[in-house]
């Protein structure tokens, strides 16, 4: 990678790489997930939404590269340690472990979610984790595509507030740091969105009418980490061989919102 590319990371604490999927790929990851939705939700994290939600039919998928006997699993456990993904998060933070695989389906009339920081949930110590984050659909303000706040990975985990419910299927939100403005992004199918551990983002609802906004997102801690929440271990090496961390011990700087499931 270029030396553009780490520049651009220490000064935003984002870089988004464009294409680095190609069609057919995102094709067969469409076609995995939505066929693995139908069939069950076993893959699924229960946010509590009710019956008559759009994210009740099309649940987030957390950790599915833990399941690779069924196809979306086998996927996400590929494109975690896919050399064109690593590259970069190399680049970025040096040798890396995988800490986290999710896939959101975003359908039409879903909710977004609150501004938030990734490692308030992780607890990566004693740096952070890196999220790639892997457009499966065009996205943009209309479909609920990412907002960033650049520069935000160089203040301290900021402790939320309560989110707004009719937006966010999740219920707090990280206010915007003094000094920072956020900004909506618009990425292709099969960019990916590389960002620090502690830059505040999140999303608008989806409010077209037949744009789904799927998106593929893994984890990554640095090799030289010591520990990291329960939720995360075991961790996935390059070779694809698991080891376990030390877990993170008490709520961290904001109580127990940081003990709960991202």
């Amino acid at each position: 990678m270029t030396s553009t590319v780490e520049q651009v990371y220490e000064r935003d604490g984002i870089v988004q790489v464009p294409g680095l999927l190609g069609p057919a790929e995102i094709e067969q990851l469409k076609t995995a997930y939505m066929e693995q939705v139908a069939v069950d939700h076993s893959l699924a994290i229960d946010d509590g939404v009710p019956a008559d939600d759009p994210l009740a039919r099309y649940p987030r998928f957390v950790h599915p590269h833990r399941r690779t006997e069924v196809e979306a699993g086998r996927l996400a456990l590929e494109l975690m340690l896919d050399s064109r993904i690593l590259n970069v998060v190399t680049t970025l933070i040096g040798p890396a472990l995988g800490a986290q695989s999710m896939f959101y389906f975003k359908p039409p009339g879903a909710r977004g979610q609150a501004m938030h920081q990734d490692n308030t949930f992780l607890r990566a110590h004693p740096e952070t984790c890196l999220a790639a984050w892997i457009a499966v659909d065009d996205v943009d303000a209309d479909n609920g595509g990412l907002a960033v706040v650049p520069g935000s990975h160089r203040i301290e985990l900021v402790c939320p507030e309560e989110a707004d419910l009719t937006e966010s299927f999740t219920d707090v939100e990280v206010p915007i740091p003094d000094g920072l403005s956020k900004v909506q992004t618009r990425m292709k199918a099969g960019d990916v969105l590389f960002f620090h551990g502690s830059v505040v983002h999140g999303s608008r609802p989806n409010t077209t009418a037949d744009r789904f906004r799927r998106s593929l997102i893994f984890h990554y801690i640095p090799e030289a980490s010591t520990e990291i929440a329960a939720f995360y271990n075991p961790l996935v090496r390059p070779d694809r061989q698991t080891t376990h961390l030390t877990e993170a011990i008490g709520g961290g700087p904001c109580g127990d919102y940081a003990t709960m499931e991202p």
